[in-house]
């Protein structure tokens, strides 16, 4: 009798397990929308975006506020209109059911002081959903707690091209962080050391101000950064530098092995024992900017957004033309700042799915959708596709070289002659965020 009913117990959980785990692959009504968006052409995901959300409001929030201009222009291309409201026949070509009299809103937020990830995980966790999509930044945060976790979901546009790195989490751009410094007076900096040689206190943004500036330090650890630093080491030209630096890397060599890291990241940890021990606090790039351009800020530098340089007004005493961007100098060696990114992912709980893949789709994938961000150096979309990024070249002619932009592809080049920049990675951050992390926590103690 017992043996009779473990045979009947044992063919019903047969019958079960494959109804148990195809509830556990199941898609959502979320993802299932997002899968059926990524099959989508442009036109056919628009319309469909227009039947969810007519008459109603969408809400997104983002770490940048350029995302209301964007939602703006998005409604207009909705309707037929261009960036300036004007009607366009090239965009009605695009999207035939483009409606003229459309009307829905997209509410858009940007939280300070770090708490989008607050307000992301409050709303996703409440019975009343009203956050759809984000622009998010600060990839350490996001892989551990929104990735991770699976809050946040991926949207890649079928239209979209680019780099396999900017696809997950899918990028809109990715923006710099370099090295500038005033170059009135006799210093110079022609290796990424020169900023942490002694006496030197580069203007930065805590990293408590914005943790997109920790994830830099994080990322020199990696193997290909630490090369960078190593041989940006070899070439120091001051030998007491130079045995400074290297007694600090000696006396870090331990410390980079019971962190688990490679051989050179000795360099990093060195780097960043210097940085952390030297920079001078800021609250904000844009007071950096405006510092560095004065007359009077003879011999002062900093690591800050490039951007920045766009808003400054030429007077007396400050001028665009007193600064230079370290590495656009011929023989620059090292790392010539870091690139972050801002992602866009849509939450498990999207109350519209299709219109913030909609949405995000439009921001990637359209010159109109990015114009907002593509208007400055400094910022490039993720999308290679011809049309959607603007060309900076020679923003500054021969007047203002400095806003003489050498493009994404330059800037993250590796070698002689290019950008070197930190890259920005998530799964590394989060990899190494726990005990590199609490690494550099104890140098600001």
């Amino acid at each position: 009798m017992k043996h009779t009913r473990s045979v009947v117990l044992l063919a019903a959980l047969t019958l079960v397990a494959p109804l148990m785990t195809g509830c556990s692959t199941a898609k959502t009504e979320v993802e299932a929308a997002i899968a059926a968006a990524e099959g989508m052409d442009q036109a056919t995901l628009y319309k469909k975006a227009m039947e969810e959300i007519r008459g109603k409001t969408m809400t997104g929030i983002g770490n940048s506020s350029r995302g209301k201009t964007a939602q703006e222009y998005f409604i207009n291309y909705l309707k037929g209109l261009d960036a300036d409201g004007k009607e366009s026949a090239t965009i009605r070509a695009a999207f035939p059911d483009y409606d003229p009299d459309f009307s829905a809103t997209i509410s858009w937020t940007q939280p300070k002081n770090n708490t989008i990830f607050e307000a992301i995980d409050a709303d996703i966790a409440s019975s009343d959903h009203n956050i759809s999509m984000t622009l998010i930044q600060d990839a350490n945060q996001i892989q551990s707690k929104e990735l991770d976790t699976g809050n946040l979901l991926n949207y890649v546009p079928k239209e979209w091209k680019g780099s396999a790195s900017n696809k997950e989490p899918f990028a809109l751009q990715s923006l710099n962080k370099i090295f500038e410094f005033n170059n009135l007076g006799d210093k110079t900096y022609k290796n990424c050391w020169d900023f942490v040689r002694t006496g030197e206190t580069p203007m930065f943004m805590a990293p408590n101000s914005e943790p997109v500036g920790k994830n830099w330090m994080l990322m020199m650890t990696n193997d290909t950064y630490s090369a960078i630093l190593k041989d940006a080491y070899d070439g120091i030209s001051d030998a007491t530098e130079k045995k400074r630096v290297g007694d600090a890397a000696d006396a870090l060599a331990t410390k980079a092995t019971d962190l688990g890291l490679g051989a050179n990241a000795k360099y990093a940890l060195a780097y960043i024992q210097f940085w952390m021990k030297q920079y001078s606090v800021q609250t904000d790039d844009g007071p950096i900017c405006n510092e560095l351009v004065k007359s009077s800020s003879v011999g002062s530098s900093g690591l800050l957004v490039y951007s920045k340089l766009r808003s400054v007004s030429e007077s007396d005493g400050v001028s665009k033309k007193n600064v230079t961007v370290a590495a656009y100098q011929d023989g620059y060696k090292g790392i010539g700042g870091y690139m972050y990114k801002h992602y866009l992912q849509v939450l498990k709980t999207s109350p519209y799915p299709y219109a913030s893949c909609a949405f995000i789709n439009f921001m990637t994938c359209t010159y109109d959708g990015f114009k907002a961000w593509g208007k400055d150096i400094g910022g490039y979309c993720s999308n290679t596709n011809s049309g959607i990024n603007q060309d900076h070249s020679n923003d500054g002619g021969t007047d203002y070289p400095v806003l003489n932009d050498k493009g994404y592809d330059w800037w993250t080049g590796t070698g002689a002659g290019k950008g070197n920049l930190v890259i920005e990675d998530p799964t590394y951050c989060a990899k190494v965020s726990y005990k590199v992390g609490s690494w550099i926590d104890g140098l600001a103690a």
